[in-house]
């Protein structure tokens, strides 16, 4: 896109520069709006599954019967076995939360609570978490042209498994967890690897999934630390130049 270069004395050069894509894409479920994402317009496939299943529209692959991407009018329809209480779980349950472009999570303080503590026999050395900080950055080229992306990737000891980008935060993880439901990919061994804010938002998305381990290269806040503790979660952040804090779930690290 062409811009302007300026300076406190004005105009300096015309320039050709990357700018992100955003674009409203709304997600229908059984012929119902459930909601309207904030995007970059990729991967709506992985998107909308994801969506769906994090937020408990989608309980396996086998209740999709069908998926129709309308990437022309911003449209994804998804088609699930009937479900009674879908009305249910929309009505009084739309909040909007602090990520980017207001994202969206269908979920009230209760759903902690009920909520199944994470299990899993997952132990990273500290030496891998940071190399897959580094292999993130490594990865991340929309972010290096436009500074206007997070990133988010689905790692192990041995490397990334899935690299995911996009303008929101939470837009990225459901990719990730989209891409894990399509692809029959287990998450109870991985661990999220995100340049976003680890929110509470961020913190009951992963254990719904079943993600026992969140590292960032942000901050946390303080009730993503108290349910991270609640739900079995090792969750850790700051981690850049070679060093972490970790928040909680230390056990998990060798």
């Amino acid at each position: 896109m062409p811009t302007w270069i300026y300076s406190a004395q004005g105009p300096i050069e015309r320039v050709q520069q990357w700018v992100i894509e955003e674009t409203p894409v709304t997600l229908y479920v059984n012929h119902l709006e459930i909601v309207t994402l904030l995007c970059a317009g990729r991967h709506l496939d992985e998107l909308a599954v994801g969506f769906a299943y994090a937020e408990g529209f989608l309980d396996a692959l086998e209740d999709l019967k069908a998926l129709n991407v309308d990437r022309e009018n911003g449209l994804v329809h998804l088609e699930l076995r009937e479900d009674p209480s879908l009305a249910a779980r929309l009505r009084n349950k739309r909040t909007l939360t602090s990520g980017c472009g207001k994202g969206t999570v269908f979920y009230d303080a209760v759903d902690t609570l009920l909520a199944l503590p994470v299990e899993s026999s997952l132990q990273i050395s500290p030496r891998a978490v940071c190399d897959r900080m580094e292999e993130l950055h490594r990865l991340s080229r929309t972010y290096r042209r436009t500074h206007g992306v997070h990133n988010c990737a689905l790692a192990d000891a041995s490397g990334i498994r899935v690299f995911r980008d996009d303008i929101g935060r939470h837009n990225a993880v459901d990719m990730l967890v989209g891409y894990s439901v399509l692809h029959g990919l287990p998450l109870d061994d991985k661990m999220l690897v995100t340049t976003g804010r680890l929110t509470s938002e961020i913190v009951l998305k992963a254990a719904r999934v079943g993600l026992p381990m969140l590292v960032s290269r942000n901050t946390a806040t303080t009730l993503a630390i108290r349910m991270a503790e609640t739900l079995n979660m090792t969750l850790i952040g700051y981690a850049r130049a070679g060093k972490f804090t970790v928040y909680t779930g230390e056990k998990r690290l060798e």
